[in-house]
């Protein structure tokens, strides 16, 4: 796989050239604003982009512009966006197309190794990846009361859906069977009125298009 990164803070720029270069992902070029963005990804055709919401000069929202820009000139490019607080207007913004391919974390999640470089590969491969802390909030925002049909466990599968788990992750992080876990995916879907999509990102992005919609 081969990435680009957009981030002007080089002290986490370098951290991330050097987390994914342990993991055999090369880092094609690495950019501090957003046209050298757009520029790179020209370039490099890279298999996914690794951007900053907060870019130069305004530091506002520089960063999520150009990668929506670069959606719309490359669908279904894989964009990974990195954020320091939950933005919920640029979390709604990224799920609009529907069609997968992103991910939302929070700059936390960089430390914990794993869970971003597992966040980044689900990304490319074309699912899609969000913060604990995003879904947590959007639950808890104003319009929450759409979702409070949903039982405590409903709650636990809905959040670790928003995060990309497939069934057989969401049996085993919850110590529950498959059949339970499909259940618990069709109460879901029947109380928020959703129809019960086929797995995969379509699945997280029809619930998180619901939850986000309510919470906005």
């Amino acid at each position: 796989m081969r990435v680009v990164i957009a981030e002007d803070n080089v002290l986490l720029s370098s951290g991330l050239e050097l987390i994914l270069g342990t993991k055999g992902i090369e880092v094609a070029a690495v950019v501090t604003d957003a046209p050298g963005l757009l520029a790179a990804v020209a370039e490099h055709a890279p298999d996914a982009v690794i951007v900053d919401i907060r870019l130069p000069p305004s530091f506002r929202d520089e960063g999520i512009r150009a990668a929506l820009q670069l959606r719309r000139e490359r669908p279904g490019l894989p964009v990974l966006v990195l954020s320091q607080y939950v933005e919920k207007v640029y979390a709604r913004e990224l799920l609009t197309d529907g069609t997968g391919s992103v991910g939302y974390l929070l700059k936390d999640r960089v430390s914990r190794v794993g869970e971003f470089v597992d966040a980044l590969r689900r990304v490319a491969a074309g699912g899609t990846a969000m913060d604990p802390e995003v879904i947590t909030q959007l639950l808890a925002g104003p319009g929450g009361n759409a979702v409070d049909a949903l039982t405590p466990r409903e709650r636990e599968v809905l959040t670790l859906m928003a995060q990309g788990l497939g069934n057989a992750e969401l049996g085993s992080r919850l110590f529950i069977t498959d059949n339970a876990v499909q259940k618990h995916i069709g109460n879901i879907f029947m109380k928020l009125g959703l129809p019960a999509a086929d797995g995969g990102h379509r699945r997280v992005l029809a619930v998180l298009s619901y939850l986000d919609s309510v919470a906005g």
